[in-house]
């Protein structure tokens, strides 16, 4: 296990949920509910879930694609989100 990789990968994921919109629909979702531990256990279940699917893609595309690629893919990708981000409309 290289536990290096272990925790540089828990606390990136960690800090890029926080304040996420899966965060903020699990609060919504576990503010107007009977039953948080329902909405815990769920939103538990998704993230897991999601995280395996995005390493077995990446696992994927790993074989198909030189490393150096992936990242630029990947660069661009979130420079894309951060432009859309900072450049979209108010909607107030």
């Amino acid at each position: 296990m290289d536990w290096q990789l272990l925790g540089l990968s828990f606390i990136t994921v960690f800090l890029a949920e926080i304040g996420d919109k899966s965060q903020l629909a699990a609060i919504a979702l576990g503010g107007t509910s009977k039953y948080p531990r329902a909405v815990f256990l769920g939103s538990t279940v998704a993230l897991i879930l999601a995280s395996f699917l995005g390493v077995i893609a990446g696992g994927g595309f790993a074989q198909i694609l030189p490393e150096r690629l992936l990242k630029a893919f990947a660069a661009i990708g979130f420079a894309i989100m951060a432009l859309r981000l900072v450049w979209q409309p108010h909607k107030f």
